[in-house]
């Protein structure tokens, strides 16, 4: 199964499990990017950090949804 996967649904798998944890590390842990940076791009509301969550969470939906389409293809595929 796995030569039938286009590279498109490796690429799509792994979008979505990268915005998928930055979705959980900013939803735990809210002020990552001032410590890492060391800036403070919204002078400390928070609006940032909502921003990012809300565009991850998006993100990891559409992405799962696209990667889980190519996996069923390829599956389908196979059991032709």
């Amino acid at each position: 199964m796995m030569q039938n996967v286009r590279m498109r649904a490796w690429v799509e798998t792994v979008a979505a499990a990268i915005c998928g944890i930055l979705f959980v590390v900013t939803l735990v842990w809210r002020d990552w990017i001032e410590r890492v940076f060391g800036v403070s791009p919204d002078l400390g509301s928070g609006a940032l950090e909502w921003a990012i969550i809300v565009l991850a969470l998006c993100a990891t939906l559409a992405f799962s949804l696209l990667a889980r389409s190519e996996w069923r293809r390829a599956r389908e595929h196979l059991t032709e």
